[in-house]
Order: C-alpha cells, then structure tokens, then sequence
C-alpha cells in the first residue's frame, strides 16, 4: 500500500471522527467522547487499571522443563497444538521428547493455518472434544497460540456458541461461565506476544474481516520464552514479527490513558481488557522499544546473531504483556481489512497456497500515516518513543 493511500485511510477516518480517535489520542474532544460513550462526560471516566500477565519462564533450554509442569497440573491426557511446518523443528520435538521422558499422555493437532479462521478453530476445539482432552500445549507462533486458546475456551464451555465470545460487531462478547482448561505457551516466533495475553485473534471469511476474542480468562498458564525456539525462523518472519513488535509497543505507550476511558465501569470485574495506556504497562512498552531500536536491524541481518534475535524475543514477551494491558489501536484496527482483503499477495517465507498477508506487514503498512495523524495528540509521548528507538530528538 502506498503512502498516499494509507494516509487516505486516516484522513477518512478523522473525517469520520471530527478531527480524532477517541480511543487513542491523548486529547480527545468532548464530542467524539460523547459518541463513544453514549453521552458520559469526563466525571465518569475510569479511576483505575489492572495488570495481567501469564506466568513467563524465560531463558535457552528452558522448554526441556514443560514435561515437569504439565505434570504437576494433574494432566491426564494433554493436546499437543501446532501447525505443519513447526511440527518439524528442533523445538516442537523437546517439547515432545520432553512430554514423554515424563511419561504424559498427550496426542498432536497440527492443522493449524498460518492466518486461523472460524473455521480452522472450530476444528481444533472439535477435535479437543473428540479426544477429551484436560490440558493443552501451544507451540508456535501468534496463529498456533490463539488457536489453542479458543480450543481450550470452548472445551470448557461446551454449551457456548462460537460467536458469543467473539467481539463485536460480528459476536456477543460474553463472559464466558467458566474458565478455559490449562494451557502452557510456547512462542516460535519473536512478533505477537500471545504467549502472555487475554487475545485470540481470527478470521472471517464470510465477513471479509478479522475479529478476536478478548477475555481475561484465556490467558496461559504459562508461557515458556526459549530463544532456541527461533533460530529456525525465517528471514521474512523475522522482519514482519518484528513490526508487529514495533506497533504493539507503540500503540500501547500511545493509547488513551486509562483514567480517560469512558464509562467507569458499572464493577470492577466489567473493566475491559484493553484498558488504555498506564504507568505499568508504559514501562514494558518502552523497554520494548529500547530493544527494537538496538536489535532490530541486526537480527534481520544476520539469523545467526544469537544475542539479536534473544532480546527480539524479549521484546516481542515485553510488548505483549504492555499491550496486553493497555491495548492496540489504528495500525491493528486498519490491519484487519487489509489482510482480509488481500487477495493475490504472496510470500515465500509463508508456505501458504493461498494469497495472504502476514499480519506484521497488514499491522505497519499505515503505521507511519497513524502515528503522523496521531502526534498532534500528545507530541512529547511520541517524542520519548522515537527517542527509544535510537531517534536524535532534542528533549523539551
């Protein structure tokens, strides 16, 4: 996409809202306040934030240790949930190996899609039905992860429709009657994050759009961040999983502080999960953002720069509990109707045989046009983020 198109979908969309995003600027005007929030006024915003976060076990060989943790959850039979091409690496089989030198029951799913569909999910939780399975193992990348979620969510909740949890405008949103049955996380990719978050994110086809799930109840028990898990990670996944990276932390620093989102929820337990930016989450994101402007540029160039692409992988687990918290905004909100509607492009990189557009380079490609749209907001915010990146910004 052009400069001048994304630039076009922004200034449409500030038509649209008189001149800001109330979801994310710093600044909103009382009038797009009042569209969001059904007339509230500022006397009604929020008063406080919460932090969730999975469990994080970060360090080289520390996916050899998984066979002792879903032991000591009781499991007594585990789905094992990755895609066909991860199936194959060094990381899937010590997961595997170390599953069985512990003696855990488990059976393997592997028909998992690059971009998961309604679809393609409902046939992993089907499958976990069939099995009967009481514990599940994600290993892969943002797509194997969020499909694993939304097996274990509608395992546990069998009576649920698919769409009542699934984000408006497309599902219901509803609190689901129980929590998802226990699922260890295990990213082989540095760029989504999933492994620490409440979000599962979907297509759908008969839409044309994407949606997800939001529930604070989907996060994993555990995430296991082992940097050997990437090594194996090719060039142009590197580089898209890295801009996912880039948005999700400045997206998160940028959004609506917490104390302006409206309304103040009715309960404590109504508080959404995207709660806006805050001063826990903004120290993950910047710290984020320190790492992606030290080791970005050298852990695409070099795959075998071990030391760049561990503290990518830091970076994406730091992102993902800032966003995870705080929220995402316009780069992810375009990204979803350019990925669904891209129609013939294709990657080498993504052994798909059919079009798609990973959803790294759906999330930046209007990222530059966002963030000149979203400055005006709040100048000195943005500035303190170019700053981490390496950008010579002059202070005050």
């Amino acid at each position: 996409m052009s400069g001048k198109l994304a630039r076009g979908f922004v200034e449409r969309m500030s038509q649209v809202m008189g001149g800001v995003c109330p979801h994310h600027c710093h600044d909103p005007s009382p009038l797009s306040i009042a569209r969001l929030s059904g007339g509230s006024n500022a006397a009604t915003s929020d008063h406080a934030f919460e932090m969730i976060c999975s469990t994080i076990r970060f360090g080289k060989g520390a996916t050899s240790e998984i066979g002792y943790d879903v032991r000591q959850l009781g499991a007594k039979h585990t789905l094992l949930v990755t895609d066909k091409n991860v199936i194959n690496t060094t990381g899937f089989k010590s997961v595997a190996q170390s599953l069985q030198s512990l003696g855990v029951k488990y059976t393997v799913f592997d028909d998992v899609l690059i971009e998961p569909t309604d679809e393609s999910m409902l046939k992993a939780v089907d499958f976990a039905r069939g099995i009967g399975c009481d514990s599940f193992v994600a290993v892969g990348g943002g797509s194997v992860i969020d499909t694993t979620k939304a097996a274990a969510l509608y395992c546990s909740n069998p009576d649920a429709d698919f769409y009542d949890f699934v984000c408006p405008p497309f599902g219901k949103n509803l609190v689901p009657q129980n929590p998802m049955l226990p699922l260890i996380a295990v990213p082989t990719t540095a760029g989504t994050g999933s492994e620490t978050t409440g979000a599962a994110i979907m297509d759908l086809p008969k839409h044309e759009c994407k949606s997800g799930i939001r529930q604070r109840c989907i996060k994993p028990l555990l995430a296991i961040v082992d940097p050997d898990n990437i090594k194996s990670m090719p060039r142009n996944v590197a580089i898209y999983s890295g801009f996912d990276v880039l948005c999700h932390a400045l997206e998160s620093y940028t959004a609506l502080p917490y104390h302006k989102r409206v309304p103040r929820p009715a309960r404590p337990d109504l508080r959404p999960l995207y709660q806006g930016s805050n001063p826990i989450s903004d120290v993950w994101s910047m710290e984020a953002l320190r790492i992606m402007g030290k080791y970005f540029r050298r852990s695409v160039a070099d795959s075998s720069d071990e030391e760049a692409r561990q503290n990518m992988l830091l970076a994406s687990t730091f992102a993902g509990v800032g966003f995870g918290n705080a929220g995402v905004h316009i780069c992810h909100g375009l990204s979803y109707p350019i990925s669904s509607q891209g129609k013939s492009y294709f990657d080498k990189d993504y052994p798909e045989t059919k079009p798609l557009i990973p959803h790294g380079l759906s999330v930046v490609t209007t990222a530059v046009a966002d963030f000149e749209f979203l400055t005006a907001s709040c100048p000195e915010r943005h500035a303190r983020a170019a700053r981490q990146l390496g950008a010579e910004i002059p202070v005050g």
